[in-house]
C-alpha cells in the first residue's frame, strides 16, 4: 500500500479552497480545505497533514502566523504560502520562515500541482509521487 499525503488548504475565499481542493484531489492527494484559520489549526490538532497550503491575508491568524504555528509545532509538514497581495519583503520573510515555497496570485494550477507533487514524492523517498489510497 502506498502512504497518502495530505493537504491543509486554508484560504478565506472559499472559490480559492473550491479550486485547489478539486484540483489536488483529481491528483490524487487527500485534501482538507478551511475559509477560517483559526478551525484549520484547530483540525491539525486531530489530523497530520504533509502539506499546508495557506494564503496569507485572512481574518484571524494571517498565514504567516499559520507558517509559524505550523514550523514550531510539526516540523515535519511543510507550508506554501499563497497570495495575492506578493511583496520582495514579504517573500523573504516567508522563505526565511521555512516555506516551501510562495506563490503570487493569480497562478497557474499546473504550477502548484507540479510544486506538490514533488513534495509528494520527496516525502515518500521514490522518484514518482505515491498518492494511492
Amino acid at each position: 500500500m502506498k502512504p497518502n499525503f495530505r493537504i491543509l488548504v486554508i484560504d478565506d475565499e472559499k472559490i480559492v479552497c473550491d479550486r485547489l481542493t478539486g484540483e489536488l484531489e483529481r491528483a490524487g492527494f487527500e485534501v482538507e480545505a478551511y475559509t477560517e484559520s483559526e478551525k484549520a489549526l484547530e483540525r491539525m490538532s486531530a489530523q497530520h497533514f504533509h502539506l499546508v497550503i495557506t494564503d496569507i491575508k485572512m481574518r484571524g491568524p494571517s498565514g504567516l502566523e499559520v507558517m509559524n504555528f505550523v514550523k514550531q509545532n510539526y516540523p515535519a509538514t511543510r507550508v506554501i504560502v499563497i497570495t495575492g497581495f506578493a511583496t520582495v519583503e514579504t517573500a523573504r520573510e516567508v522563505l526565511r520562515g521555512g516555506a516551501v515555497d510562495f506563490i503570487p496570485k493569480p497562478f497557474k494550477m499546473s504550477q502548484l500541482r507540479e510544486l506538490v507533487e514533488r513534495l509528494a514524492a520527496e516525502k515518500t523517498g521514490s522518484g514518482v509521487a505515491n498518492r494511492e489510497t
